[in-house]
């Protein structure tokens, strides 16, 4: 439910609204606006009599959310959701934000090779894994906490922010310390202790869906990392499950432009693992980007054939060089453009 309050209406008379809530036994929270503050009432699993909010001073309605996820949702709040990294890329802006990297940080020669490459080529966000959830329990798990000193060290040359996985409530305190978003991975979307870490940590968390999740399931995972108090949530498609074994996911496109109607939150497209194919990665960027996806988060490695891990998805660099030229086209024809490279390098 939200409680919305008249143009002119005081602090004191917003706060009285928020006090009251807390009466009721709900919480609540301001939400202020361009031209006037709501205040939404949360922890309410059915209907609220609204007749005690109606008749304080300075409401002007009391409007009921219809979805079950509602700090996610766009009845919530109407404007775009714009993620800040530290190094001023905004994610949800006007311009569509250009993540890359490799699978797995593998060692310090071919994070920090790929990361001034990828940099030069226009990416301002460095992806990379340090803590990697394989199939397999023999397949590379990644170097840890080995992984993120890297990562870091990448960042301190390049400028670039980091992106990198959480597999568990201890990893994401550790993740934390070390990179600028954290990853929550398809097979932990619902992982509800893990999102609530990531929640209280306090950075901005990439929130992968789920690999047959419903876009409502995506939407009320997200919900657990915005009720602690977390708007910074990057939402991704990156493809699922179908009956079709040609590509490795179904890359879902008609989930971007349904989650925008449906949510302020901004959503990326990962058209690797949505293909699982490097020869599909390129066309379905393209395709990302028309439908309205506020960014990407791209496999690249300097050797694929070598990587050791998802090599078979992973672009040359020569390749994110004409994804980059081809999406850069492609978003100036909706009227938005590629966040300009990193001016300068600014230490993380």
């Amino acid at each position: 439910m939200l409680v919305v309050m008249k143009h002119n209406a005081s602090k004191e008379e917003i706060d009285a609204v928020v006090d009251t809530i807390k009466e009721m036994g709900y919480g609540a929270r301001a939400i202020p606006g361009g031209q006037r503050t709501a205040v939404g009432l949360i922890g309410n699993d059915g209907a609220v009599d609204s007749g005690r909010l109606l008749g304080l001073n300075g409401v002007l309605e009391v409007i009921p959310v219809t979805h079950p996820y509602k700090q996610v949702s766009r009845e919530w709040r109407a404007e775009n959701t714009v993620v800040t990294l530290a190094n001023g890329t905004r994610v949800g802006s006007s311009d569509v934000v250009v993540m890359a990297g490799p699978c797995a940080v593998e060692s310090e020669a071919q994070i920090l090779d790929i990361a001034h490459q990828l940099r030069e080529m226009g990416a301002t966000v460095l992806r990379g894994g340090a803590f990697k959830p394989r199939t397999s329990p023999y397949a590379f798990q990644g170097l840890g906490v080995r992984g993120l000193e890297l990562l870091a060290k990448a960042r301190e040359e390049t400028g670039l922010a980091i992106v990198t996985e959480a597999l568990d409530p201890e990893g994401a305190d550790l993740v934390a310390q070390h990179a600028d978003i954290i990853q929550i991975g398809a097979r932990n979307m619902q992982n509800y202790a893990l999102l609530r870490r990531a929640g209280r940590t306090g950075k901005p968390v990439l929130l992968k869906r789920g690999l047959s999740a419903t876009i409502d399931e995506l939407l009320l995972a997200a919900e657990y990392i915005l009720a602690e108090d977390n708007d910074d949530v990057i939402l991704c498609e990156r493809g699922i499950r179908s009956f079709d074994t040609h590509t490795r996911n179904l890359l879902d496109l008609a989930a971007i432009p349904v989650v925008k109607s449906l949510s302020h939150l901004p959503i990326v497209a990962d058209p690797s693992h949505g293909t699982g194919l490097r020869a599909k990665v390129i066309p379905m960027a393209r395709a990302a980007i028309a439908a309205g996806a506020d960014g990407l988060i791209v496999e690249v490695h300097p050797d694929p054939p070598l990587a050791m891990s998802d090599g078979a998805q992973s672009l040359y660099p020569a390749q994110f060089q004409e994804l980059m030229e081809q999406i850069r086209v492609i978003a100036r024809a909706i009227g938005r453009d590629i966040t300009r490279p990193l001016s300068g390098v600014a230490v993380g």
